[in-house]
C-alpha cells in the first residue's frame, strides 16, 4: 500500500457489504492477489530503476522504497496463506493486465519513472482504501496497518518538486506524462473490475446496478484525487 495522504476515500454506495460466504472469500482472494502482484511489480521496477538515479542519495531512497513495497508483498502473501489460498494462484489472474500496463507506460528517463511511481502507487492506494471501508474488521485492520508505515508518496512528492524547481522545462513533459499514466491506469482498473466481476463480492444483494454505481463513483474519485496530487506539483492534470 502506498501514499493516501492527499486523498479522501468515499464510502461505497449501494447495498451493505456481505462479510460471509464463498463469494466474499473469493473477493478477498482476488483483492489480495491483485495487491500482492502490484506490490511485487512495484518492488521489481523500483529496484531496477534505482540504478538510473542521478545521485547516490536518490538511488538509496528508491532502494528503501523498494524494500517497503516488498515488505507489503510478504504481508499480503502471508494473509492469503492464512486464508488457505495459494498466493501465486491468487496473483496469476492479474499478472497479464498489470504487465500490459507497465509495457505501455515505459518511462523515458528517471524523472518519468519517479512520476510513474508517484501517480500509480497513489491511484492503487486510493482504490484499495476505498474498498477497505467496506471490508470486515480484520481485513480493514490489515489495510490500516500497511498505511501506518512509511509513506512513499511524501518522499516522491518532495523529490519531484526539487526536480521541477531545478528544471522548469520538465513541467510540461511530466504533466503530459501524468495524464497518460492516469488514463492508462483507470482504463486498466475498469477492465479488471468488469472482467473479474471484482466488486460483486461486496454486493451480493445489490445486483449489477450497485456494482456499476460503485465503479462510476470510484473512477470519479480516483480522477479527482489525481488532480489534487498533480496540483501539489504545480502541474495540470
Amino acid at each position: 500500500m502506498t501514499n493516501g495522504h492527499h486523498s479522501d476515500h468515499p464510502a461505497a454506495p449501494g447495498a451493505a457489504p456481505q462479510h460471509t460466504g464463498e463469494t466474499y472469500q473469493r473477493f478477498l482472494t482476488d483483492l489480495f492477489g491483485a495487491i500482492a502482484y502490484g506490490e511485487l511489480s512495484a518492488f521489481e521496477r523500483m529496484s531496477s530503476d534505482a540504478r538510473f538515479s542521478p545521485t547516490l542519495h536518490d538511488r538509496a531512497t528508491l532502494g528503501r522504497l523498494a524494500v517497503h513495497e516488498y515488505a507489503h508483498f510478504e504481508l499480503i502473501c502471508a494473509r492469503l496463506s492464512a486464508m488457505g489460498a495459494d498466493p501465486e494462484e491468487a496473483m496469476r489472474p492479474f499478472q497479464p493486465s498489470v504487465d500490459a500496463f507497465h509495457d505501455r507506460t515505459r518511462p523515458a528517463d528517471w524523472y518519468e519513472s519517479l512520476m510513474k511511481f508517484y501517480v500509480t502507487d497513489a491511484i492503487s492506494d486510493d482504490f484499495y482504501s476505498a474498498v477497505a471501508s467496506r471490508l470486515d474488521a480484520e481485513t480493514n485492520s490489515l489495510f490500516q496497518g500497511l498505511k501506518a508505515t512509511e509513506q512513499p508518496g511524501e518522499i516522491l512528492l518532495g523529490r519531484l518538486r526539487e526536480a521541477l524547481a531545478d528544471d522548469p522545462r520538465l513541467a510540461s513533459r511530466l504533466a503530459l506524462w501524468g495524464r497518460r499514466l492516469v488514463g492508462e491506469a483507470l482504463t486498466q482498473a475498469q477492465r479488471v473490475l468488469i472482467e473479474r466481476a471484482f466488486l460483486g463480492g461486496l454486493f451480493d444483494d445489490g445486483g449489477q446496478d450497485a456494482v456499476d454505481a460503485e465503479i462510476k463513483s470510484l473512477t470519479a474519485q480516483l480522477t479527482r484525487n489525481h488532480s489534487k496530487r498533480m496540483s501539489l506539483l504545480g502541474l495540470t492534470a
